[in-house]
C-alpha cells in the first residue's frame, strides 16, 4: 500500500502536486508509487531554474538500477527551484519522495490545478 498524503494533488503519471490551492509557486515531485515501481534510484536529471514546460511535457528524467523514466510536468509553468540535494543524494527520492526527494517548484496559473487528481482519485486509479 503507497503513502498518498491526502493534502497533495496527484498525476496518472504518478507525480505530485503540493502547495495551497491558491498558491502560484507549487512542489513538484513523484510519488511513493512511482518510487517503488522504479527501485534504487541512482539519477535524476531536471531543468535549470528559468526553464518552461507545457503541461505533461517531459521536465526530465530519473534513472533507477532497472529502468529509465521519464518525468513529466503536471502543469504549465516556469522552473523558479531546482532540488540542488539530488545531484549527490538521488536517492532521496526512494525515501522521502514528498520531503527532501521533491524535484522542481514551478510557477503556475493557480486556475490550472483542475485537471489535477485528489488523494482519493489517485488510490482508486492504483486500485487501493
Amino acid at each position: 500500500m503507497s503513502n498518498i498524503p491526502e493534502q497533495l494533488q496527484y498525476t496518472k503519471d504518478h507525480e505530485y502536486v503540493a502547495g495551497d490551492a491558491g498558491a502560484d509557486v507549487v512542489t513538484i515531485g513523484i510519488t511513493d508509487y512511482a518510487q517503488g515501481e522504479l527501485g534504487d534510484i541512482v539519477f535524476v536529471d531536471l531543468p535549470k531554474v528559468g526553464a518552461t514546460f507545457a503541461e505533461h511535457a517531459v521536465f526530465g528524467t530519473i534513472e533507477a538500477v532497472k529502468a529509465v523514466s521519464e518525468l513529466y510536468c503536471p502543469l504549465a509553468g516556469t522552473v523558479v527551484e531546482v532540488n540542488p540535494r539530488l545531484d549527490g543524494e538521488p536517492a532521496l527520492v526512494n525515501g522521502d519522495p514528498y520531503g527532501d526527494g521533491w524535484m522542481i517548484r514551478l510557477k503556475i496559473d493557480p486556475a490550472s490545478r483542475a485537471s489535477l487528481l485528489s488523494a482519493a482519485q489517485y488510490k482508486a486509479l492504483l486500485g487501493e
